[in-house]
């Protein structure tokens, strides 16, 4: 499925709901992180998780704060990297999808990404800003 399928079939809720894990999750941020400035590729995806979730969950599962973290951190290695893949963006930076808790961590204390605020409003890094 290409980049503009992807995000299409995402943002209409006929991306297969076996399929929306994690990768996904990353290579949607990839897809908008290609199309906006940062900004808007975090309100775009924002609000595309929610929705989904909404449509094929019970509206529970989204986290503001991981979700924003995650396009965050996706920004951060796109702008090292020449890839012009996705696959090959995840062939270059790999823990993206193998250890991306560690990545997490490196930013936020575990207690702040449980905190249930963190679920509902964006809660800032309490390690090490996102730059």
């Amino acid at each position: 499925m290409n980049n503009a399928d992807f995000a299409a079939a995402f943002e209409s809720g006929a991306f297969p709901p076996q399929e929306f894990n994690h990768e996904a999750h990353i290579k949607l941020a990839w897809i908008y992180l290609g199309l906006f400035d940062e900004k808007t590729a975090i309100s775009k995806t924002c609000e595309a998780i929610k929705n989904y979730d909404q449509l094929h969950g019970d509206g529970t599962k989204y986290h503001v704060t991981l979700t924003v973290a995650s396009i965050k951190v996706v920004h951060h290695f796109r702008q090292k990297s020449n890839a012009t893949t996705f696959e090959k963006f995840v062939a270059e930076y790999p823990k993206l999808v193998t250890s991306f808790k560690e990545l997490l961590f490196q930013h936020y204390d575990k207690s702040v990404l449980t905190n249930p605020k963190a679920k509902t409003a964006y809660l800032q890094p309490d390690l090490l800003p996102f730059t």
